[in-house]
């Protein structure tokens, strides 16, 4: 099987596998797996009881119950689900500037979460962006399919690898909202640096129905650079040059106004419950990854 970026790494994939994501309640209508479903139906753990209404199955009713208080009651049972787990990679410009590129680690972490979703019967897709999004890479489940999601992801990032473009989270999650999909985990892995600013970034994340997992993926140098003095700058998501005259008081505007990016990604993360993990470029994936996943799970 092509795998040019050693996303298959079999200890990799051993790690991943002691890890699990574990939803609070699922959307309804999905396949059944092993999440709790907002739904009450016919699973196998029962959970409440409600009056009869007409219309209901007649095996439904507690009958036990009908004898003792001669009140006709439904037992509602709770279904067991899927969590749909949807990927959104950054392969843009700036995550092919470093050596080894960022772009490789975000594809790790990506893989790594399809591993842990499709291990436990989860319909997992994989939406790498850019300038825009690539949704041909489709939901799947099934533990066998790993491997050719992680064929698809390869081929998308060489392509963009040899004809990069800058980053547009913004229309990416348009185009992610276009597709109506069932509600469900969004793990959104990129350095989060965005022409369009902060603003745009967190006004379109707000707009989007799924459960947010930020995956920043960052270097020491992002927001303690080692410049002085003047020197000629290079945007690496649109090319363009500047000339800048770097002194302490830049420098602390500077960190000043990274954190202050990075706090409103947080801030927005949870307000929806969900998480931003920062994840150095420069470190062990897996060992990062588990600081999220205390006890071995992850709580989406």
């Amino acid at each position: 099987m092509n795998d040019p970026f050693n996303l298959l790494d079999p200890d990799f994939l051993q790690q991943a596998s002691a890890m699990r994501v574990v939803a609070r309640r699922v959307a309804p209508a999905g396949r059944w797996a092993e999440h709790r479903s907002r739904d009450r139906g016919q699973g196998m753990e029962f959970r409440d009881y409600r009056p009869y209404s007409p219309g209901d199955e007649l095996k439904s009713i507690d009958w036990n119950v009908y004898r003792r208080l001669g009140r006709f009651v439904v037992r509602l049972f709770e279904e067991m689900e899927d969590l749909p787990i949807y990927l959104m990679p950054d392969l843009s410009k700036s995550m092919w500037h470093d050596e080894p590129p960022r772009a490789i680690t975000a594809m790790k972490v990506a893989v790594a979460f399809a591993s842990i979703g499709l291990d436990q019967h989860d319909r997992v897709g994989v939406l790498p962006f850019g300038e825009d999004l690539d949704s041909t890479i489709r939901p799947t489940s099934g533990r066998g399919r790993l491997g050719l999601i992680a064929e698809s992801l390869s081929r998308a990032a060489e392509k963009s690898r040899d004809k990069p473009g800058g980053t547009d989270l913004a229309t990416a999650l348009s185009k992610l909202r276009g597709l109506r999909m069932r509600e469900g985990l969004l793990v959104i892995i990129s350095d989060f640096f965005d022409p369009h600013g902060i603003e745009v970034m967190t006004a379109e994340l707000k707009r989007t129905r799924h459960r947010p997992l930020l995956v920043s993926i960052s270097r020491k140098e992002d927001r303690e650079p080692e410049l002085q003095g003047d020197i000629r700058v290079r945007d690496c998501e649109t090319g363009d040059m500047q000339d800048v005259s770097i002194t302490n008081n830049v420098i602390d505007q500077y960190r000043i106004a990274y954190d202050a990016h990075f706090e409103k990604l947080e801030g927005f993360a949870k307000s929806r419950q969900g998480n931003l993990l920062f994840l150095d470029h420069e470190g062990d994936v897996m060992k990062q990854l588990a600081q999220l996943f205390e006890g071995g799970s992850y709580v989406a």
